[in-house]
């Protein structure tokens, strides 16, 4: 391991690529302790030491490594660019003009970046609003009656300079992850994912140790270990579907012949459902900040913004299921590959190709998006159920935050490792 650690950094672009990564990284978790103005540094510890981890708030804070409680300029994270991206690409079956794009190519792909940066600002901009009503008025937020963080009264140019503040710290975050991406090593949007998670767990481990008992501590421990082993087995898990390409003549060389296959991952949609699922309960806990409704405020300060009760819970887990069938069906379309297959000469072994090479790879897709729903599912519900039972705020392995840091070492490391190979390099994932 330590000869391949020193191979990462005997590559002079590699050596470039990550320091540039650290370096843009360390600027992010900078940003998510700059204060907004107007914000009482006293008020924010308060909501620090009382909010819980849990719930849609929490989910939002974890997105952005703590930032939110902190009243930082970075409080919104990355999570409307996470919004953004998803629904440009949900609305990529639903618009033609999106999906013209998406067949473009590399021209089409800057038009659809380039609206999903708009579509970035627009939902940052209606987040920001509703968090500088809710820091301005105290009361139920974060599901805890504490007092403004806010200093003075809200007024015009006091709240859009804090809206705008949170805007341009959105905007800058979307900088940076673009940055890794183009120039750095990895996926920039998951690796500030990634540190923003990796970046609370101190501070919920100690929490849980302070809070629960020695067996309670050793007894998540031991589930955080056995939920990490599952995520790994389940991330690596295929189901290959082989394919046979017949042999032809063009001019005078032979083509084809050659078998090959088509991966079916079974969690194939990620950590997407979790996030979006966990998106669409967000808009309501905002919106109760901003509409002058007491019974729409109470409700969702109850069975939203906490996400302990079991409402929560059914909604949270039949979103999950949804959204990965959802996402599963417009990942991979059995019609498109079905004529791919067909137009290059190819069949599945005892598949007629056509309609039912279609209707072999719907019946196949559906079959693995059922356990790998349940696989999600699962992992976003453990902790929910371990923090309502033993009423513990900080669980330092949520279903999401796992799936995340596993899922995108996972990647960051298969880059690293065809990086090496391409260099004549062992990679970390090579075997003797």
């Amino acid at each position: 391991m330590l000869s391949r650690l020193r191979n990462m950094f005997r590559v002079p672009d590699l050596r470039k690529k990550i320091a540039f990564t650290i370096f843009i990284i360390a600027l992010f978790r900078l940003g998510s302790y700059l204060p907004l103005p107007f914000i009482n540094l006293t008020a924010v510890k308060s909501i620090s030491n009382q909010a819980g981890q849990n719930g849609v708030v929490g989910l939002l804070n974890l997105f952005s490594g703590g930032a939110l409680l902190h009243g930082a300029i970075f409080a919104l994270g990355i999570m409307p660019y996470i919004t953004a991206s998803i629904i440009m690409q949900l609305l990529g079956v639903a618009i033609p003009k999106l999906e013209q794009w998406q067949n473009e190519g590399q021209a089409g792909q800057k038009k659809i970046t380039q609206w999903t940066r708009y579509l970035t600002v627009a939902l940052a901009l209606v987040q920001s609003t509703g968090l500088a009503f809710a820091w301005s008025s105290g009361g139920s937020f974060l599901g805890s009656q504490l007092k403004p963080i806010f200093l003075g009264d809200l007024n015009f140019w006091r709240g859009s300079l804090m809206v705008l503040s949170l805007v341009a710290g959105t905007a800058l975050v979307m900088w940076f992850s673009e940055l890794i991406t183009q120039r750095g090593i990895g996926n920039g949007m998951s690796l500030l994912i990634f540190c923003s998670v990796v970046s609370q767990l101190p501070g919920q481990f100690f929490g849980v140790w302070t809070e629960g008992t020695k067996v309670q501590f050793i007894v998540i421990l031991a589930v955080g270990l056995a939920m990490i082993v599952g995520v790994v087995f389940v991330e690596s898990g295929q189901r290959r579907i082989p394919v046979q390409f017949a042999k032809r003549v063009v001019g005078r060389r032979m083509y084809g012949g050659q078998s090959t296959y088509i991966p079916l991952k079974v969690n194939q949609a990620g950590v997407i459902p979790v996030i979006f699922a966990s998106t669409l309960l967000q808009f309501p806990a905002i919106l109760a900040q901003i509409l002058p409704w007491k019974g729409f405020q109470t409700f969702t300060n109850t069975y939203l913004v906490r996400g302990t009760g079991w409402f929560y819970i059914s909604i949270f887990t039949l979103l999950i299921i949804f959204f990965t069938y959802f996402y599963n069906a417009i990942a991979f379309n059995p019609a498109q590959q079905a004529d791919i297959i067909r137009k290059q000469g190819g069949f599945i072994p005892g598949i007629r190709p056509g309609p039912p090479t279609e209707r072999y790879l719907a019946r196949i897709l559906n079959r693995i998006t059922l356990p790998g729903a349940l696989f999600l599912a699962t992992i976003a519900l453990i902790p929910l159920l371990v923090i309502a039972l033993w009423n513990i705020k900080n669980f330092p392995f949520g279903g999401t935050s796992l799936l995340i840091t596993v899922g995108v070492a996972l990647e960051t490391m298969k880059q690293i490792d065809s990086q090496l190979t391409l260099r004549n390099y062992e990679g970390f994932l090579a075997t003797t």
